[in-house]
């Protein structure tokens, strides 16, 4: 097994993303984090990348985490030409998720007029603003946000559903009236709730800034970032709670030496930083070409 690069001809300037539709035309999409989509031909060889979406003008990155973080295709991409994106806006301060359309007849060139804003979320630091968007099995959008920033979580978000940060959230975008951004489907844990976001799907994560669908089980495989000493590896469910900031991995965090971790999901996987630095994520290979890896 060896590592090979897949388009020795092309250069990007801080790649965020890397995905490609089920379209069958062999075309392959890459974010930048400045603000634009790049597309190219799924090609060893191929030498150019095409502009689709330059939508530099309304991205913020005065933090050096913020950016055009998330980009994802829609279930019906083929026939309707949608796709999403999550971004970092300023004044405020702000996460922005956005569907935007194709161009009719070109499936090189979006319209960067078709902008529509499904939520717009507060902010009150330049990092930790998570960023992965994908679509699950059960076709709704889950979106992972981080605990807003600072360091050890100075606004103890993470374990606060009362607001949107530091969870994993699921929604069903609404592709009709635009006076109705989204769904809140009626199984997400916190509808009925008093008090609660009943977008949450799990929380008690710091920065989930990416994750996956496994797409033979289709379990949620999270990368949730560490601080000082522990990243993990968190399988995310329903409801359930993932310990930051009273836990991080399965260490009680910073002075805090008697933490109850009662009621928290523990990761699957911990690492130190003798081993590594921030986890970014991973896709569990469902490929052909290397069967050993088969499940991994």
């Amino acid at each position: 097994m060896g590592l090979e690069r897949a388009f020795p001809n092309l250069t990007f300037q801080h790649l965020t993303n890397l995905t490609q539709p089920d379209d069958g035309l062999r075309n392959i999409f890459v974010t930048e984090q400045a603000g634009r989509v790049m597309v190219f031909s799924d090609d060893h060889e191929v030498s150019e990348g095409h502009v689709f979406l330059d939508i530099r003008d309304r991205v913020s990155t005065k933090g050096t985490e913020e950016g055009l973080l998330g980009f994802t295709f829609d279930p019906g991409f083929n026939n309707n030409g949608y796709f999403y994106v999550y971004y970092s806006a300023e004044t405020p301060r702000r996460s922005v998720l956005s569907r935007f359309s194709r161009e009719l007849g070109n499936p090189r060139m979006a319209n960067s007029q078709s902008e529509r804003i499904l939520m717009e979320i507060l902010q009150p630091f330049g990092n930790h603003n998570g960023g992965q968007i994908a679509f699950g099995p059960d076709g709704y959008l889950y979106i992972g946000l981080g605990d807003g920033g600072g360091r050890g979580d100075p606004m103890a978000n993470s374990q606060n559903i009362g607001t949107l940060l530091g969870a994993i959230l699921r929604i069903e975008v609404n592709n009709g009236p635009d006076n109705v951004p989204y769904f809140v489907p009626d199984d997400n844990p916190y509808v009925g709730v008093s008090g609660a976001r009943r977008e949450i799907w799990a929380h008690g994560v710091r920065n989930p800034w990416r994750f996956s669908f496994d797409r033979v089980t289709g379990m949620l495989w999270v990368g949730d970032v560490g601080q000082n000493d522990w990243e993990e590896v968190n399988i995310v469910k329903k409801g359930l709670n993932y310990g930051w900031n009273i836990l991080e991995g399965n260490y009680c965090f910073l002075s805090r030496t008697n933490c109850d971790s009662t009621g928290f999901e523990p990761p699957i996987l911990e690492y130190n930083h003798s081993d590594g630095c921030s986890i970014t994520g991973g896709i569990v290979y469902r490929g052909t070409e290397i069967p050993s890896l088969t499940g991994a």
